[in-house]
């Protein structure tokens, strides 16, 4: 049975459909192509590469529309992630944020946001 012998890092790991029981059975990673895990900044959906679109899909789509306005007053953000790339989901806009690397962070401009952009995380320090 391979599932038994997976790494002990696969063994641990908890997406948030397994640790949040308010979210239903469509979320279920083997069916949506998505997983989903949380960050210091909010909700990462990171994509089977297989599947790029599929949160884009409905109802994936309408609601982490939803999740990020509950999430702009607290500050917390919802990126998609394709591979390499990155999406900011915001409730009225998506901002394709291209390639984010390890050093670099992501600026949000604005109380609603109205630009998102990626910035060297030593230059946001200053």
């Amino acid at each position: 049975m391979i599932y038994a012998n997976r790494p002990a890092e696969c063994r641990t790991f908890a997406c948030v459909w397994l640790v949040n029981e308010l979210l239903e059975e469509h979320w279920k990673p083997s069916k949506s192509k998505l997983v989903l895990t949380t960050s210091e900044d909010g909700l990462e959906v990171r994509c089977d590469p297989g599947f790029p679109d599929a949160w884009r899909k409905e109802p994936f789509r309408s609601e982490l529309r939803e999740w990020a306005v509950s999430g702009e007053a607290p500050d917390m953000t919802v990126v998609v992630i394709v591979g390499q790339r990155m999406t900011l989901v915001t409730s009225e806009h998506e901002f394709d944020l291209g390639i984010v690397g390890p050093d670099e962070r992501i600026e949000l401009e604005g109380t609603k946001v109205v630009n998102a952009t990626v910035v060297k995380a030593s230059d946001l320090e200053q």
